[in-house]
């Protein structure tokens, strides 16, 4: 089976000028990983550390200065018009038009991609995002955490082989969170890959069959949750006096006061 991600000593670095010297600041020294289709994939790193950098790569968005990478068999930097048509992007910050109403953003996306019946696709993907009661009004009047929604619905149009989301619930309540996270393993189960960064650890942990660390420019781990727990040192046992609560002191005292 062919990778649907495969990325091969990718490198990048950024030009600064300081006191009037031009310096290179290295951000991606050679990474290495690959995605299998119907994946979920997750790309943790501190701020800084890259993550978006390797995707805006990936989505074409950037080039490298050195390194391969291939999306579904199509190379990123060789075939960019056959990469974009097989992938969607969810960025840290709503792509949407905010003179649009939200029916109408969703309706531009799919015509975008030449996809059937784009007036009942956006009616089923606002109806998922909890977004039927705003789907007529101007997308400029939605909430951080409605755009959001309208941003991640917007993305997953067409269905795509291939979504990139970077940090997808960055804004959102609970409840939109926990939406995009079973959109994200529905979407998975049905045979998308998926490749995120998040900041939410235990997002990663809910959803990554895979996880990979970046740092200092490289993956320094790569595995599933029960992989990198090896890495982990070995669990202390620690004993914790235990105080009672209202209802085992109350039980205890009728107890003894039965016993009289």
């Amino acid at each position: 089976m062919s990778n649907a991600i495969e990325v091969k000593g990718l490198t990048k670095s950024f030009k600064s000028t300081v006191k009037d010297s031009v310096q290179r600041t290295e951000v991606l020294k050679g990474v290495d990983f690959t995605v299998q289709p119907g994946e979920i994939f997750a790309l943790l790193g501190s701020n800084g550390a890259g993550k978006t950098t390797t995707i805006n790569i990936l989505t074409t968005l950037m080039s490298a200065d050195g390194g391969t990478a291939s999306i579904c068999g199509y190379d990123v930097a060789a075939q960019p018009d056959k990469v974009r048509q097989s992938i969607s992007l969810t960025g840290q910050f709503a792509a949407v038009d905010d003179i649009l109403t939200g029916r109408e953003n969703v309706i531009l996306i799919a015509k975008l991609r030449d996809v059937p019946h784009p007036d009942k696709v956006a009616d089923a993907l606002l109806e998922r995002f909890q977004l039927t009661d705003a789907a007529h009004k101007r997308a400029g009047l939605y909430s951080g955490g409605m755009k959001r929604r309208l941003d991640i619905a917007m993305s997953l149009t067409g269905q795509p082989p291939v979504i990139f989301l970077d940090e997808p619930t960055m804004g959102l309540d609970p409840e939109g969170r926990l939406e995009v996270w079973k959109m994200v393993q529905e979407l998975a189960q049905n045979g998308t890959t998926i490749l995120l960064t998040t900041q939410y650890l235990d997002e990663a942990e809910q959803l990554a069959d895979r996880i990979a660390i970046l740092n200092g420019g490289v993956i320094i781990a790569n595995g599933t949750m029960d992989e990198l727990k090896q890495l982990f040192p070995p669990a202390e046992t620690v004993y914790v006096e235990k105080q009672p609560s209202l209802e085992e002191i109350f039980l205890a005292i009728i107890g003894a006061k039965a016993g009289h």
